[in-house]
């Protein structure tokens, strides 16, 4: 998941005290660690997701930076003022380790069990999110054995155990337990159908499709194939189809979407640099920064992709390829979403849409009004 640098919390949402009005499909956006947080309208989704906090060696949970006290504090102060709003604490994220090590025996999954429920408690915040960054897999060089698909299914289990006890500790309080998940072959080390019976959502990251790691540029968010991409290629349609075949049911299933690009140079130039070739790969532009110097502009033309529902820039001059996500792709996504009675929409992440323009088509989209 890509950060960016955040501004001044804005707490602007309903009146103080008011209940936002029921909404079919739930909205859930992450929410970087840095202070200040990012202004939030509260009225426009229903969770956000702090991220992140991390795992020690013994399964103990961690803030991950001095800030994180005042920033939850923060956050939690906003949900007072709009009770329908969930604020969850998001564990992991790309390159966070010891879930491999915490996972492997039954005491430290208690601790980690545990020390969540003390957090929860801590700051009156309403569950827990997992952004294991994956089970038996080696990612960035993080801890990762076989055992981990069986492992990662016991550690929810226990989790979900020490929350509903907490839960009837304060009233009958339930609290949430999601995960991050992406698919292909980043779920072949989870038990899709046994964790689902623990988590009351997947937050999918149906983005990253094409980054660094990937040989040719194309779609890193697309909605379905291109018609120039390979069948084995990944799509956001083709990843739920893979939950919903595992036996996930379709309302525990969020479509993520990215407020951010990818930017490739050295492009190969044929199609306008879509499924290319590329000598170097740039950086991740946010949402505001593709507005304010990309779209349109500075030799950028926009292409739509109708096959694959997604935007793309091509800089013939520069031989410069962005693949990212735009109102009409977005628009698309909501709509495949209420087709398939899907759960919601996830962002990552809320800083780098700094007028909420994105989150605005979310809110339009999927909002009972």
């Amino acid at each position: 998941m890509v950060r960016a640098l955040v501004s001044a919390l804005v707490l602007c949402a309903v009146p103080a005290g008011a209940q936002a009005p029921a909404r079919a499909y739930r909205i859930v956006g992450y929410v970087a660690d840095f202070w200040p947080p990012a202004p939030i309208s509260a009225d426009k989704l229903d969770v956000v997701n702090y991220a992140f906090a991390l795992l020690d060696p013994r399964g103990e949970v961690l803030l991950s930076n001095p800030n994180a006290d005042r920033a939850l504090h923060r956050l939690v102060d906003l949900r007072k003022r709009h009770p329908a709003l969930k604020i969850v604490v998001s564990i992991g994220g790309w390159g966070a380790d010891h879930f491999s090590d915490v996972a492997l025996a039954a005491a430290t999954r208690q601790h980690m069990a545990d020390s969540a429920a003390a957090l929860i408690e801590k700051y009156d915040v309403d569950g827990i999110d997992l952004d294991w960054e994956y089970p038996t897999l080696p990612g960035p060089g993080i801890s990762h054995r076989p055992e981990d698909k069986r492992n990662f299914s016991l550690l929810l289990e226990t989790l979900r155990r020490r929350l509903d006890a907490l839960g009837a500790t304060h009233g009958g309080r339930h609290y949430l337990l999601t995960i991050a998940a992406a698919d292909s072959e980043f779920v072949a080390g989870i038990e899709l159908a046994r964790v689902s019976r623990s988590l009351d959502w997947f937050n999918l990251m149906t983005y990253d499709f094409h980054t660094s790691l990937t040989p040719t540029t194309g779609h890193h968010a697309g909605l379905h194939l291109s018609a120039l991409a390979p069948a084995d290629d990944r799509a956001g349609d083709k990843a739920v189809a893979q939950f919903l075949a595992a036996g996930v049911p379709a309302g525990k299933l969020n479509v993520g979407v990215a407020f951010y690009g990818r930017e490739f140079t050295g492009v190969d130039p044929a199609h306008d640099g879509l499924q290319q070739k590329y000598a170097k790969y740039v950086d991740a532009p946010s949402w505001r920064e593709l507005v304010a110097g990309f779209i349109d502009k500075n030799g950028y033309v926009r292409h739509w992709d109708a096959q694959a529902q997604a935007p793309y820039l091509w800089n013939a001059a520069t031989r410069t390829f962005i693949t990212y996500e735009d109102p009409q792709s977005l628009r698309a996504k909501a709509d495949f979403v209420k087709a398939k009675g899907l759960g919601g929409m996830m962002y990552w992440e809320q800083s780098l849409d700094d007028h909420e323009e994105l989150l605005d088509v979310l809110d339009q989209s999927l909002r009972s009004r």
